[in-house]
This record gives C-alpha cells, structure tokens and sequence, in this order.
C-alpha cells in the first residue's frame, strides 16, 4: 500500500500534537515503520509516550521536515 504525503496545506493546519502515524505520514512512513522507528529513538523528530500512545507536536514535526519558518509564533 503507497503511503500518500501530506500536502503543505495539510501540514499547516495540523493540531499542536498529533498521533506518530500522522507525523509519519508527513515523512511518506507507514504506521508499521514508524513505530518501529520510534521504538527504536530513531523516528526524525522528537516522539512524546502519552499512555500505550506515541504523539509528536506539530511544531517539532515542522522543523523536522526543514520548515521552521513556517511555524508560526506562539
């Protein structure tokens, strides 16, 4: 199955935090892959544990991806 990226639009308009297969998304990951990576400390950007669940913030995911001046102040 082909993993569809997320379009700029997309990424923008994500919540502050969202689960690890939607950040992996972001980065043309499966959800198999990117847990395996985050298990591993080796998904992109950094991974938060909230419960049995993985979650990255929206602005760690951006600047993961080399778009930090697109994040906008808080």
């Amino acid at each position: 199955m082909a993993v569809i990226r997320m379009s700029m639009e997309e990424l923008l308009g994500l919540p502050v935090s969202v689960p690890l297969v939607v950040a992996g998304r972001a980065w043309g990951m499966g959800g198999t892959k990117s847990r395996e990576l985050a298990r591993a400390g080796e998904f992109p950007c950094p991974v938060r544990r909230l419960g049995s669940s993985y979650v990255v913030t929206r602005v760690d995911l951006l600047r993961s991806l080399g778009l930090e001046d697109e994040v906008p102040a808080q």
